[in-house]
């Protein structure tokens, strides 16, 4: 079984979408194993979205994501990496596909509601980022 990270961003939190996103995720047959709702300093944002340092997005990105709470997501099922990432949609909701959560959701390119993983070895860093393994249930 894959696991992925599922993150419902500041965005969508603040306008109460966190079930309904749950729900879709869940209708698509991924199994929530862990799930917390958390606020991100904008260091720990910072340190998430390292990979992200150097492009011209990462200071509003950062500050985007620490602006609220956030509800992050283990979810796990056969191949959830890619499961979870067609559900979303494209990063710019515009170019997302009816029925994704982004095309639904999403209110820009920046502030488009959810993040997921988008390898295995990703996964397994970002996963370590937000659980440790007691809060994680099979």
């Amino acid at each position: 079984m894959e696991q992925t990270l599922a993150i419902i961003k500041p965005d969508a939190v603040r306008r109460n979408l966190t079930g309904e996103i749950l729900a879709m995720i869940q209708n698509k047959g991924l199994k929530i194993v862990g799930l917390k709702m958390i606020s991100l300093t904008k260091k720990q944002a910072e340190g998430f979205y390292q990979v992200h340092k150097d492009k011209p997005f990462f200071d509003s990105l950062t500050d985007f994501m620490s602006s609220g709470p956030i509800v992050v997501a283990v979810l796990e099922g056969e191949n959830a990496i890619e499961r979870y990432r067609n559900l979303m949609g494209a990063t710019n909701p515009e170019n997302a596909e009816p029925g994704t959560i982004r095309k639904k959701y999403a209110l820009d390119i920046e502030q488009n509601s959810v993040h997921g993983s988008d390898s295995p070895e990703n996964a397994k860093i970002e996963i370590a980022y937000f659980f440790n393994q007691q809060e994680l249930v099979g």
